[in-house]
């Protein structure tokens, strides 16, 4: 994840990076060249928080369609020289997944802008990907010459082909290319070459074998942590300690979760937690609040707390919610997803602390927003209505959108309607389910996604619900 240049809220920049669905209607209602301005920019500098989570392509596709935008400044910036420098994905993924919808749209300038990437630009496998599920067989045909020249004929080169074939995402354009007989032999060859590969992956060891001691597994963990300190053995070995330990070795593991070396303390917290042990919350709490614990360690026993399903740990929590900082956080969120409505005012708390301390884009907030719209906090509504207006990230508004979907009663006629026109297909879902009729707009655009072939199943089962099939 990265933290991206985001504008204002309250501009239309703003609004379109967001995926709002408010950016569509004030792009519609501005004057085109601005609206055309806003969407490029938000397109060609992807503003998303999460590239690989947050949906922005068909959001964006279905505003260049209203618009009848062209495509010249996406050819200028797909084709810039530096794409071959700057070939990581996030660079240009959003923009190629955009023509990939503008195809589907019926978009022939867009398919002919992915042939042309697909053939010479870096980020080929994705423009490829796109055209897999878009193009027709004797369009992906003209690819095959281009993109086999890109693997020479060397040792190096053809396993790097058999890689290529073996992590394709949409395997139609090779298997379609296996079967002409001028890169049959080849690709044949590719294929099996990857399979091989993926069955070294799967026999080569990874872990603990059968048969070995807590004693050892502990030592695995330790192990890995010496050799790469950002490396979470500690997550495997508990799985492995869940398999091998019994009773009597209880005694090990919670000298390993007092006193042990960090990773292998991490270990066992883990596991005792997972299992309820009468003595994991205190030894927990001792390692967080324990001035010379490592920051990792104090991660990974926040991490074993959060994983607690016992009401043990709801009453701890409700004890460090009233405490010291550094279990502040991980006990609101806590009281949030296992809490009663006697923790609605510290999940309240934590909430409005969180926004005023960090911001509305904090990652604590998630599971405090789920929280208010579980415990149904009525009086959350204002702060809520600040997330989603504020968040650049489009999933924690919609998370905000589902809570103020509980708490705000004038949700239906309000952000509901905005929400239709919402980048994430969830939070659409959750429109279309809400969203009040009296306003015209809504029902033409509830019509609108019921019609849409590249509209999410889900989102047109909630249409259907609300007016039928013929919806």
């Amino acid at each position: 994840m990265f933290d991206p240049d985001i504008a204002p809220s309250g501009t239309l920049l703003g609004l379109l990076q967001r995926g709002r669905g408010d950016g569509t209607l004030h792009a519609l209602a501005a004057p085109r060249a601005e609206a055309l301005a806003a969407l490029n920019d938000s397109v060609l500098r992807d503003p998303r928080r999460d590239w690989q989570v947050e949906n922005r392509s068909l959001y964006y596709a279905r505003l260049y369609m209203q618009l009848d935008g062209g495509l010249e400044e996406i050819e200028r910036h797909l084709f810039h020289p530096d794409d071959l420098v700057d070939t990581g994905e996030e660079r240009t993924g959003l923009a190629l997944a955009v023509l990939g919808h503008l195809a589907a749209y019926g978009r022939d300038a867009a398919r002919l802008l992915l042939r042309g990437y697909a053939a010479a630009g870096s980020n080929w496998r994705w423009a490829l990907d796109e055209l897999a599920l878009r193009d027709d067989d004797a369009g992906l045909m003209t690819l095959a010459p281009a993109v086999l020249a890109r693997f020479p004929g060397t040792e190096e080169g053809e396993a790097e082909l058999a890689a290529a074939v073996r992590d394709a995402f949409e395997p139609r354009p090779w298997r379609l290319w296996a079967e002409d007989p001028r890169y049959a032999a080849r690709l044949a060859a590719a294929g099996e070459q990857g399979s091989f590969d993926r069955w070294q992956r799967q026999l080569r060891p990874r872990g603990p074998r059968p048969g070995w001691s807590v004693t050892e597994i502990l030592q695995w963990a330790q192990e890995g942590r010496e050799r790469e300190p950002e490396e979470r053995r500690h997550l495997a070995a508990a799985r492995c300690l869940g398999a091998v330990a019994g009773p009597e070795d209880r005694p090990e593991l919670l000298r390993a979760a007092r006193s042990g070396p960090d990773a292998a303390r991490a270990a066992a917290l883990h596991h005792l937690a997972e299992r309820g042990d009468a003595e994991a919350l205190d030894l927990i709490e001792a390692a967080v609040c324990c001035p010379l614990s490592s920051e990792p360690l104090v991660a990974a026993a926040l991490a074993s707390f959060a994983r607690m399903q016992d009401v043990a740990a709801v009453v701890r929590a409700r004890d460090w919610a009233a405490g010291a900082d550094r279990l502040l956080a991980t006990a609101a969120a806590m009281l949030a997803r296992r809490g009663g409505p006697r923790d609605t005012e510290l999940v309240l708390a934590a909430l409005r602390r969180t926004v005023r301390e960090e911001g509305p884009d904090a990652e604590a907030l998630w599971e405090l927003v789920d929280g208010t719209g579980r415990l149904g906090v009525g009086c959350a509504a204002p702060v809520l209505r600040h997330i989603y207006r504020e968040t650049s990230s489009s999933h924690l508004r919609g998370r905000a959108a589902a809570a103020l979907a509980v708490t705000d009663p004038g949700f239906a006629a309000g952000f509901a309607v905005e929400c239709l026109w919402d980048c994430e297909e969830t939070t659409r879902e959750l429109a279309a389910r809400h969203a009040a009729t009296g306003d015209d707009r809504v029902v033409e655009q509830l019509r609108r996604l019921a019609a849409d072939p590249a509209e999410e199943a889900e989102v047109q089962t909630a249409v259907r619900s609300r007016f039928g099939p013929e919806a």
